[in-house]
């Protein structure tokens, strides 16, 4: 059975930082691309990052280049996410994600609200 569970979101004022982390279970890890999508209140669900299978290859949101940054470890079956200066409006449900031909797999999501 698939699972993703998500950790590391909280209350953090603007320009602050935090890192999320999901672990993984059920697939194997390092072959797979793994994505970070978040869901503001009212919003459709937007990708954030993603990272391919080795790490080697990552893309991000235009919102969110320059500040964040998706990484992995295939020993620890876990994918992170750092994001810094971060502002009101990255406010949101963040989730990660997995790609299993033909489903998509979600874990739970944490929430990051940024407000000062």
């Amino acid at each position: 059975e698939v699972q993703l569970v998500e950790s590391g979101g909280g209350l953090v004022q603007p320009g602050g930082s935090l890192r999320l982390s999901c672990e993984a279970s059920g697939f194997t890890f390092s072959s797979a691309a793994m994505s970070w999508y978040r869901q503001a209140p009212g919003k459709e669900r937007e990708l954030v990052a993603s990272i391919s299978s080795r790490g080697g290859v990552t893309n991000y949101a235009d919102s969110v280049k320059g500040r964040f940054t998706i990484s992995r470890d295939n020993a620890k079956n876990t994918v992170y996410l750092q994001m810094n200066s971060l502002k009101p409006e990255d406010t949101a449900v963040y989730y990660c994600h997995y790609f299993g031909y033909p489903r998509h797999y979600w874990g739970q999501g944490t929430q990051v609200t940024v407000s000062s």
